[in-house]
């Protein structure tokens, strides 16, 4: 038996780059999948291109898998509300929702300009909040579970010339996803975050990411979405994962031991700090 026989997953901007690898390789280990994807460029321009979706689907039925096409929006609570829709409609029910929907708007922050950044936050982190809301809610009401597998980014963990926007939306997914790994647990819900490296259209400009072509096939990133949609992954919830080039690695943030001030009810002066800087900031 399959790892995911009998588990139904949506998958959010799964027309093309890391979406479509993810749900052929949910659907090749038995789950069936409803594959997102509005059809727009890679700004989140256009739209209504529904052939990226149904080809997929058209990819997922020729290996003898299940799939449906959804071609709502991530960035509104309505579209968010369709796709669950979809998968119960189609399925049944949503045991697996996996936030890959994504778009670049990149610009340095001194030529940011209000119409680059909306877009962004509301395809990224509202989009997450948009679709992950009812997928929650729906697997807490079912009461067996489930997994939620949100897209992060190293630009928003450890950040990135050129993509504060991008950067920012990214790290609040990493926020909104360690809170709710926490108010999930009493459900059985897992919350999983992904910090993929992978060669897709979004990213196919990027410096030196051309030579790399095939060290970072989207591919390769898939397999590490299949465990943790799987029963494999019971005890990681809350864990974060660089992936990649084969490498596959956890991230944290962490805190330094620091310095605690006793004396002075604890206030420091500026030339105190400076003075035990060493000891406050992490080595390296």
């Amino acid at each position: 038996m399959a790892l995911l026989t009998g588990k139904v997953a949506l998958v959010t901007g799964a027309g093309g780059g890391l979406g479509r690898c993810h749900a052929l390789a949910l659907a090749k280990e038995g789950a069936k999948v409803v594959v997102n994807d509005l059809g727009g460029a890679r700004d989140g321009s256009g739209g209504g291109a529904h052939s990226m979706a149904d080809k997929v689907v058209d990819e997922i039925k020729a290996l003898g898998g299940q799939a449906v096409a959804n071609y709502d929006s991530v960035a509104s609570v309505a579209g968010g509300e369709g796709m669950v829709k979809a998968a119960i409609d189609a399925f049944g029910k949503l045991d697996i929702c996996v936030n890959n929907a994504g778009i670049l708007r990149d610009k340095t922050l001194a030529k940011l300009t209000e119409d680059l950044w909306d877009p962004v936050v509301d395809v990224h982190l509202k989009g997450t909040y948009c679709v992950t809301r009812p997928a929650y809610n729906h697997m807490r009401e079912r009461g067996q579970g489930g997994v939620i597998i949100n897209t992060s980014s190293t630009s928003g963990l450890n950040g990135n010339f050129g993509q504060t926007n991008y950067g920012a939306a990214k790290a609040g997914i990493w926020g909104f996803s360690r809170c709710l790994a926490i108010e999930g647990q009493k459900a059985g819900i897992r919350v999983y975050i992904l910090a993929p490296v992978a060669l897709t259209r979004l990213t196919e400009d990027l410096a030196g990411m051309g030579e790399m072509k095939e060290k970072l096939d989207p591919s390769l990133v898939s397999p590490l979405v299949v465990y943790l949609a799987s029963e494999l992954a019971k005890d990681q919830t809350g864990t974060t994962f660089f992936v990649g080039g084969g490498r596959i690695a956890e991230m944290r943030m962490v805190t330094a031991k620091g310095v605690t001030k006793t004396d002075d009810g604890g206030l420091w002066t500026a030339e105190e700090i400076a003075a035990r800087m060493s000891e406050i900031v992490l080595p390296g």
